[in-house]
């Protein structure tokens, strides 16, 4: 009797396990050959409980030298799973026709493309297979003259019908237009970015690198420091550029490790310090050996390697321009021509860095008290640009903590609380309004505010009141996902409706911009609840959130996708980079 128990659960065992999902080559076998007739027969053999989505199966000849599709004779579909598909082996029979002055033997490429599911609940990524077949045009039917016109004119309104994505739209202008016009079309994107968050770090660093220098500094040697920092940041942004487009590799995003960014921001405050007087040091950088100022070089090493490491550390943010360069460069291999425009564009968001540079030479102050308050002042600045940094990989209370700390001291070294006279009372008056606001800001914290701009907000509202503000100032909620795997469950979870999938960093300032500004406005939240929403954290930037990135075509935050009902990308609608919520609903809207 216990032997016919333990076989009735061992069979009851075998057949209640879970099925084991085929591989995509073990599901589907693409079968294409020619016939007598110069036909092609075309099948996608399919094992079984594997079915085809008819709407994905797509032909195309890619290099056919005069020859091209006539018609397609498809099998019938049927509706499975409320969708069109095959859920049997389809047999596809693709009719033929030549140019005029197209005969004999010729090779062709021939593409299929297709995407095939399982019964048991997964779907497989969309596939195209590629085919070298031999046609003897003698066999296919001529098109004339005027059916040749208007075969290019529809094809050429197809590609003016075909949306283009920004960042595609900047790369097709990289093939298609001379090497000046790209060049000076990059320029351009460079100082159109030079007014975005990613630059702004950057004008107290030069500033304060300048300033370093002490006496003895002319114009035209802070011009010629300036000059060096903006190649130097120029080569950093162009060689980690052509290394991303040709290997996906998001360079910058490597370097937000939290000991490379500790570091950086302790040169910033060994920078800080020499300009409080504490030590002589030109331009500190302990990561780089402590590179002197003085000497032969007269600082231009020191300039050139914080330009260098400010571009890669600093300024870690995506944009279409950069995106679509990379995009350029990951499709055609071109480096050179990919890299030029990087470098240019890198130039273009430098030019105001130059200006900033030479006004910070020029308009210093002789040897005194305005020289030990200017020192000061930037040395206040390079600390707040530190806190700024760490506060990419630590709390928000802390980063707010720390700024409030540092203004009430600079408060005290401007001497607030100095009982002798003092004839500066703008100085005084400085002095006061920021103390009070750190005060504020160190009040606002202690309470559990988060806000820079509105520390008091805890305070003043309470009961239901309070909840109505949170309620109003609350971003939507996201489903988090890190890995590709997750990825793909909540994608089917939600198959057949709209989704918008946000790439996001901790370490991106622009992914808070979008967060703190674009996402909690009330029209755009209110659109936002038409579609599932899917976070794609990649801040650690392991090897499965790299992948996740690759999967997509992401070669750094922000970047936001949109699917639509059938789990497809929508190319067109994918937006690279900050965008407010006016534009960003809008954009919504369209979709």
């Amino acid at each position: 009797m216990k032997k016919i128990i333990l076989l009735f659960l061992f069979i009851t065992t075998l057949f209640a396990a879970p099925a084991k999902f085929l591989m995509l080559e073990e599901a589907v076998i693409p079968d294409v050959k020619v016939n007598e007739k110069s036909q092609i027969i075309a099948q996608v053999v399919l094992a079984k409980d594997i079915y085809l989505y008819s709407e994905q199966m797509k032909f195309e000849i890619t290099s056919g030298l005069g020859i091209s599709i006539g018609n397609i004779e498809k099998p019938e579909a049927i509706m499975y799973d409320d969708i069109m598909s095959y859920i049997s082996t389809p047999t596809f029979i693709i009719n033929l026709q030549k140019n005029s002055d197209v005969s004999g033997l010729k090779e062709i490429e021939f593409k299929m493309s297709y995407q095939a599911c399982s019964k048991q609940g997964l779907c497989y990524e969309p596939t195209t297979d590629s085919f070298k077949l031999k046609i003897d045009s003698d066999k296919l039917n001529t098109i004339d003259k005027k059916s040749e016109v208007k075969v290019a004119k529809i094809k050429e309104n197809v590609t003016q019908d075909i949306e283009l994505s920004q960042t595609d739209k900047i790369a097709q202008t990289m093939k298609n237009n001379a090497l000046w016009l790209i060049l000076l079309t990059f320029f351009g994107f460079g100082l159109l970015l030079a007014l975005t968050p990613c630059v702004f770090p950057m004008i107290p660093i030069i500033s304060g690198v300048i300033v370093s220098q002490g006496k003895g500094l002319t114009t035209k040697k802070a011009f010629a420091l300036s000059v060096v920092y903006v190649l130097a940041m120029s080569i950093a942004y162009t060689i980690a550029g052509v290394l991303a487009g040709l290997f996906g590799a998001n360079i910058q995003a490597a370097l937000q490790n939290p000991y490379i960014i500790y570091s950086f921001a302790g040169v910033f405050v060994a920078l800080a310090m020499s300009m409080f007087g504490f030590y002589e040091l030109k331009i500190p950088d302990s990561v780089v050996a402590k590179v002197s100022s003085t000497g032969k070089q007269n600082g231009y090493v020191g300039v050139a390697i914080m330009g260098f490491l400010s571009a890669l550390i600093v300024g870690p943010c995506v944009a279409a321009p950069l995106a679509g360069a990379l995009v350029y460069i990951g499709q055609t291999g071109d480096a050179f021509l990919g890299g030029m425009a990087l470098f240019f564009m890198s130039i273009g968001m430098g030019l105001p860095l130059i200006l900033v540079g030479v006004s910070a030479g020029k308009f210093m102050p002789r040897p005194g008290e305005w020289m030990r308050l200017v020192n000061a002042f930037f040395g206040v600045t390079m600390i707040l640009v530190a806190i700024w940094m760490i506060g990419r990989i630590v709390d928000t209370h802390i980063t707010m903590l720390l700024y409030s700390i540092t203004g009430i001291s600079f408060a005290f070294y401007l001497g607030l609380f100095d009982h002798e006279k003092v004839h500066h009372h703008v100085k005084k008056s400085i002095a006061t309004i920021i103390f009070i606001y750190s005060v504020v800001l160190f009040i606002g914290v202690m309470g559990g505010s988060k806000s820079m701009t509105t520390p008091f907000k805890v305070f003043v509202y309470s009961g239901s009141a309070s909840s109505i503000v949170a309620k109003e100032t609350k971003p939507v909620e996201f489903l988090n996902v890190t890995t590709l795997t997750e990825l793909d469950l909540l994608l089917e979870k939600h198959k057949g409706k709209k989704i918008i999938l946000d790439f996001y960093a901790d370490w991106c300032a622009a992914c808070k911009e979008l967060e703190e500004i674009t996402f909690v406005d009330a029209d755009v939240k209110l659109k936002m609840g038409e579609f599932i929403l899917i976070k794609a954290d990649i801040t650690a930037n392991t090897k499965a959130q790299k992948d996740l990135s690759a999967k997509y075509g992401v070669f750094g935050p922000p970047v936001i996708l949109f699917i639509d009902e059938n789990s497809q990308v929508i190319k067109s609608k994918t937006i690279v980079g900050f965008i407010k919520p006016k534009p960003f609903l809008q954009h919504l809207n369209k979709i």
